[in-house]
This record gives C-alpha cells, structure tokens and sequence, in this order.
C-alpha cells in the first residue's frame, strides 16, 4: 500500500528540533542508528514529514533518498500528521473477507478522507492498515484507543457520531 503525502503545514517547534538533534548525537556514530533516530524522530513530532527526514538525513550524514526509502517501506512510519480522531481500518485477510473495504468506504464517505490522509482542520485522520489480531471479531477499526469488532458498514454512522464533539 502505497503511502501518500497531504499538504499540511509543517508546524514543528524549536524545543522538538532541539529533542531531534540530541537524539541524532545520542546515536551519530552508532551503527544502524537510523531506524531508532526515525523511531525516536515520530514519537517527538507524531508523524515523520519532509523537514524532520532532512534533519535526519544531514545530522546522521546519509542521504535524504535514504532517510525516505526506510520512512515510506516501513508501515509503523508515517508521512501525515494523525487526527485528533485517528480511525484505522484492519484490512487483514479475516477482516477484508469479511467485509472491511466496505467498511473503509463508509467511513471515507462520512469523513470526507480517504486512506492515509488527514482531513485538512487534523480533525480526522484514516488509515487502512495490515492485521492488528483481532481476527476473532472481523472486520475491525480502531478509534484512537477503542475497538469495534463485527462490524456492518451500516454501524459505522453511529461509532463516528460519538467522536463529532
């Protein structure tokens, strides 16, 4: 799944480049220290955009290609900013039989987002993602923490209403 980039403004602070540039000489001359800076890199911004990857690229002396070759093949990164409500739709073998596109067409349909995006207010964000082994209770979605299992696309109206305030 390929990932996609929204044009949202890069709204990063002194005090997170600051984390990011310690974090770069914590591991500068640690072999393999990209995976961990970018791990470390999300949890400080929340999501891995163009200005972070530069930094990354330049403070650990590699290219940016590099930087977003490892950011864009592996799903635990992302390029988009999360939502305030980030719902996730498992798109596992179990929950795609069972009915899991139909519900990501829902939600993208009552949101205004599609897959990988985030609504531009950061209001919504959604992803559809690999299994997350709640197979037992196919198709699934994840609201930020809460999980909906069983589920019909005609439930899918009713959950998000709880998240509209």
């Amino acid at each position: 799944m390929k990932k996609k980039l929204t044009t949202v403004m890069f709204r990063g602070t002194k005090a997170q480049e600051e984390k990011l540039l310690a974090v770069i000489e914590k591991f500068r001359d640690t072999e393999g220290a990209l995976m961990p800076v970018l791990q470390e890199a999300q949890e400080i911004y929340g999501y891995l955009p163009i200005e972070v990857q530069k930094i990354v690229a330049q403070g650990l002396n590699v290219s940016l290609e590099e930087v977003y070759g490892v950011v864009s093949f592996y799903s635990q990164f992302t390029l988009n900013p999360k939502g305030e409500v980030s719902v996730s739709v498992c798109m596992g073998t179990a929950c795609y039989v069972k009915g899991a596109n139909d519900i990501l067409e829902k939600i993208t349909k009552e949101l205004g987002v599609g897959a990988g995006e985030t609504s531009p207010d950061g209001k919504y964000s959604l992803d559809a993602t690999r299994c997350i082994g709640a197979c037992g209770l196919a198709p699934v979605i994840t609201i930020n923490n809460d999980v909906y299992g069983r589920l019909k696309a005609d439930d899918i109206k009713g959950i998000l209403e709880k998240y509209k305030n």
